[in-house]
C-alpha cells in the first residue's frame, strides 16, 4: 500500500512500539492519528512531533471502551477525511501463576488485548472496505505462537489475537484491505510496566521501572530497539506480508511446538537460544 499522503490510526502511540510506529509512519509522510490511556505521556510526545512539523492528531482513548473507539473514528474522519492505516497496537501484561489469576486481572487483560484489537477492527474496517484500500496491523507477541509458564493470561490474549488476525485476512482477501499480525520477541519498551494503566480497581501497587537488562537476561533474548520493529511493519505493509517476527528465535521455537504437536508430545519449557 502507498503510504505517502494517506492517514494513519495508532493505538498505543505514546510509548515503545506504538509511539515507534508513528515516527516511522510520519517519515513515511502519513497523517497519523495517535491514541493511547496515558494522556500526559501522548500530549509530551504529540507535541514533540507537532513541533517538529508532523502531521499528527492526538486522541486520549482507552481502546477497552467500544463507545471511545467509536469517538476515536469520528476524530479522525472529522480531522482527516479518511482511514487508510490502522496500527491495533495497544496491550497490557501481567505474569502471574494461572490459577492465582485474579478474575478482574483475566477481564482487564481480555478487554486491553482482545476486545481492543476487535473494536477497532470493527469500527475502521468497514470504512477501508468501502474505499477498497487499506491495511490493518494488529499486535500479537511470539506468545500468540507458543507459550511459557507464568504467563496464561497474556498467551491466552495474544493466540486470540492472532486467530483473529488470520481470520481476518481470510475475510478480506480480493478487498483491497491487506492485514499484518505483528509477533515481536523481546522489545525495549514499557510492557512489562503495564500495570500503571491499570484500573484502580484491580487494588495493583504503583508500577516500578522494570531494567531492560534484567529481562534480556530472565527471557535469554535480547531487546530489538522498537524502531526497527517500525521499519519492519512499514515493509510489510508494503509487501502486503501478514506476519511480522522479530526474532529469529521465534521461528526455532514456533518449529518446537508444531513438533510436539504433531508427535503428541505434551507441552515442554520454551526453547531458548542454547538449545
Amino acid at each position: 500500500m502507498e503510504m505517502n499522503g494517506r492517514v494513519a490510526v495508532v493505538t498505543g502511540a505514546a510509548s515503545g512500539i506504538g509511539l515507534a510506529i508513528v515516527e516511522r509512519l510520519v517519515e513515511e509522510k502519513m497523517s497519523v492519528v495517535m491514541a493511547d490511556i496515558e494522556a500526559e505521556a501522548l500530549t509530551q510526545q504529540a507535541e514533540r512531533l507537532i513541533s517538529a512539523g508532523a502531521p499528527v492528531t492526538p486522541v486520549v482513548c482507552d481502546v477497552a471502551d467500544s463507545d471511545a473507539i467509536q469517538q476515536l473514528k469520528e476524530k479522525t474522519l472529522e480531522t482527516y477525511g479518511a482511514v487508510h492505516l490502522l496500527a491495533n497496537n495497544a496491550g497490557v501484561a501481567s505474569g502471574q501463576v494461572n490459577y492465582k489469576t485474579p478474575p478482574a486481572v483475566w477481564r482487564w487483560m481480555v478487554e486491553v488485548n482482545i476486545l481492543g484489537v476487535a473494536y477497532g477492527i470493527s469500527a475502521f474496517a468497514p470504512l477501508m472496505i468501502e474505499q477498497g484500500e487499506g491495511h490493518i496491523i494488529n499486535t500479537a507477541s511470539e506468545a500468540g505462537l507458543a507459550s511459557s509458564a507464568l504467563l496464561g493470561a497474556y498467551h491466552a490474549t495474544k493466540y486470540a489475537v492472532v486467530g483473529l488476525s488470520e481470520s481476518l485476512a481470510l475475510e478480506l482477501s480480493g478487498t483491497g484491505v491487506g492485514v499484518s499480525c505483528l509477533c515481536p520477541e523481546l522489545v525495549a519498551t514499557r510492557i512489562f510496566e503495564s500495570t500503571r494503566n491499570a484500573p484502580a480497581e484491580l487494588g495493583f501497587p504503583p508500577a516500578q521501572p522494570v531494567a531492560i537488562g534484567d529481562i534480556e537476561q530472565w527471557m535469554q533474548s535480547t531487546a530489538m530497539d522498537p524502531r526497527d520493529v517500525a521499519a519492519d511493519v512499514a515493509h510489510a505493509v508494503r509487501a502486503n506480508r501478514f506476519w511480522i517476527l522479530t526474532h529469529q528465535v521465534s521461528h526455532q521455537r514456533v518449529r518446537h511446538r508444531n513438533e510436539d504437536l504433531e508427535v503428541g508430545r505434551n507441552p515442554r519449557p520454551r526453547l531458548d537460544r542454547t538449545e
